[in-house]
């Protein structure tokens, strides 16, 4: 087993949660420290204070990976006798290293909002709001039967094959390849100035157009010939729209007074708002991490029973009351289930690293209920 350095588990990540998933202006990526060395261990988080670094430094990390950017605006100073600058300072001097993933891992399949989705038991969910949809192409190369499955896998791994709710899907052909190698060559398969007949595959994968040269690097790394013949094609069929928010079905209808003492229970918080008739049946249920303020109208044509976000303000509580939408205000700090997420998935996507993954232990939410 390998320490990977940062840039491959940040690599690794963006495979799941890319930058081109965040809306426009998000300041995500990496906001302290630098990428460029060994880490064995990463500490995940939803945010990052004094606490959460003390914690890191504790642990012995060298990179959080949090989901709210602890530079959120642009810096004018960094003065140390302010908390930001302390908390700056801390992490240079200990040598830990900070990752934000904000609206990417809200938008990205299996991320925060599929997450609560999860949590909340909802079925047959789909986007709320529509953020990102991808152009795709299709690439066919042409393999050797030998190395057929080994080149399969590695455009799995790349990102390759994504379609809907599946992944790793491909089509293969059996064929016959023709070649004569120059003398300049160095062939894996032949001999220079001898045409070769060989038994080959051609393996098709559809793939996003942004995610493009990142499988084909990929594909060539598992290919044993020396040049590859690879084709892509621009396809006009686009990919299943990603997003903001969920929206799904609860297996068993339960009244509004249920349902919120049911997301009390599924995001482990003591209290939240509602705003609705507590006998009010629900049935379908949008759910959107973080502030979801600006998206009532979208939670109200999606034909949702019930709309659950954070952060509601007054005014907009009203607004959703006059147009008939319920509304269960579970707090900001639900988005903690990104946590024990993204640990699961690094976990499962690299288990021959010599790196660990910890769910932080920290409760940073700013709000205590009496």
């Amino acid at each position: 087993m390998k320490i990977p350095n940062g840039h491959q588990i940040i690599e690794e990540f963006e495979k799941w949660s890319p930058k081109y998933l965040a809306m426009e202006g998000d300041p995500i990526g990496l906001h302290v420290g630098t990428l460029n060395k060994k880490i064995e261990r990463v500490l995940v988080t939803l945010d990052v204070n004094d606490e959460v670094v003390e914690e890191a430094i504790a642990k012995g990390a060298g990179l959080i990976i949090a989901h709210h950017p602890p530079i959120f605006r642009p810096l004018k100073n960094l003065q140390t006798d302010f908390p930001q600058g302390r908390l700056m300072e801390k992490l240079i001097k200990s040598d830990i290293a900070v990752y934000a993933a904000h609206t990417n891992l809200d938008v990205a399949v299996g991320g925060v909002n599929d997450l609560l989705a999860t949590a909340l038991g909802l079925k047959n969910t789909k986007v709320l709001v529509p953020t990102y949809e991808a152009e795709l192409v299709k690439i066919a190369v042409f393999v050797p039967e030998t190395h057929e499955e080994a080149v399969r896998e590695a455009l799995a791994k790349a990102g390759a094959g994504a379609i809907g709710d599946y992944e790793a899907c491909s089509y293969t052909l059996s064929g016959t390849g023709r070649f004569r190698p120059t003398n300049d060559a160095d062939p894996y398969i032949g001999e220079a100035g001898k045409m070769e007949v060989t038994a080959e595959s051609k393996v098709e994968v559809v793939v996003r157009k942004n995610e493009k040269d990142r499988v084909i690097k990929a594909m060539i790394s598992a290919h044993p010939y020396e040049e590859v013949a690879y084709d892509v094609f621009t396809l006009e069929n686009k990919e299943i729209p990603m997003g903001l928010g969920r929206v799904g079905t609860l297996e068993t209808p339960m009244t509004l007074a249920e349902f919120a003492e049911w997301t009390k229970q599924q995001l482990a918080v003591p209290a939240l708002r509602v705003v609705g008739a507590p006998d009010t049946v629900i049935k379908k249920v949008a759910v959107l991490g973080g502030d979801g303020n600006k998206y009532i109208q979208q939670a109200k044509r999606s034909g949702a029973d019930v709309y659950v976000t954070g952060d509601l303000y007054f005014h907009v509580a009203q607004d959703a009351q006059d147009i008939g939408l319920n509304v269960v205000d579970p707090g900001h700090h639900v988005e903690k289930v990104m946590i024990q997420g993204v640990v699961d998935h690094m976990s499962k996507q690299q288990p021959t690293w010599q790196c660990e993954f910890l769910p932080s232990e920290t409760n940073t939410e700013p709000f205590r209920f009496m």
